[in-house]
């Protein structure tokens, strides 16, 4: 775990205390492909820090149809932040969509050693405003580019992840059905073969 405590020191200062307390409540953890670590519907009170893979958050709409909100891939963090901030039960589900290795806090813990220890507010705030940034971004992408613009943004994005994840939750991701993400990545495979000749 000290992987983590290297990456929170590169923006605050720590204390070893406030180390040693971080580390006592943290837990680290492999999860196999396909395990959903928060159900839609259910209390919250896990986030987890990715050290390695690849996790999802989403929802279902009325119709059964999937919405990928968000990819945690190496260094992000994710849980149901609506849930845990909103004090309600969890909107979206959390999975794992490739083996992954994660770092496991209770939220109760994890606001104790907050209020213990006030240079994790800082790390927090930060992080907290990292995914607000993000998410913005994310809305006004699906709001102003084409679809092929936001295919070949996630492919900058993700660059090494394509083969590892399936077609669906690609394209959920996308806001767009698999049948149209086969189409993008013909013409896409043309833009950059003309871009290169």
């Amino acid at each position: 775990m000290q992987d983590l405590i290297n990456k929170i020191k590169l923006q605050i200062e720590l204390s070893s205390k406030a180390e040693d307390s971080l580390l006592s409540i943290a837990t680290e953890k492999n999860i196999q492909k396909g395990t959903t670590l928060i159900l839609e519907g259910q209390v919250v009170n896990k986030i987890y820090y990715v050290k390695s893979g690849c996790l999802r958050s989403f929802c279902s709409d009325k119709k059964g149809k999937e919405h990928t909100l968000v990819f945690a891939i190496k260094d992000w963090w994710i849980s149901d932040y609506i849930a845990i901030y909103g004090n309600s039960d969890a909107v979206l589900t959390v999975e794992a969509i490739t083996d992954a290795n994660v770092i496991e806090f209770n939220v109760e813990e994890f606001d104790e050693i907050l209020s213990l220890f006030p240079e994790f507010e800082t790390f927090r705030t930060q992080k907290l405003r990292r995914y607000v940034v993000s998410l913005q971004q994310r809305v006004l992408n699906q709001l102003k580019l084409s679809s092929l613009e936001r295919y070949e943004l996630f492919l900058k994005q993700y660059p090494d992840m394509e083969k590892d994840i399936h077609n669906y939750h690609i394209a959920s991701f996308l806001g767009i059905t698999e049948t149209s993400l086969s189409r993008l990545r013909v013409e896409n495979s043309k833009n950059s073969f003309l871009t290169r000749g």
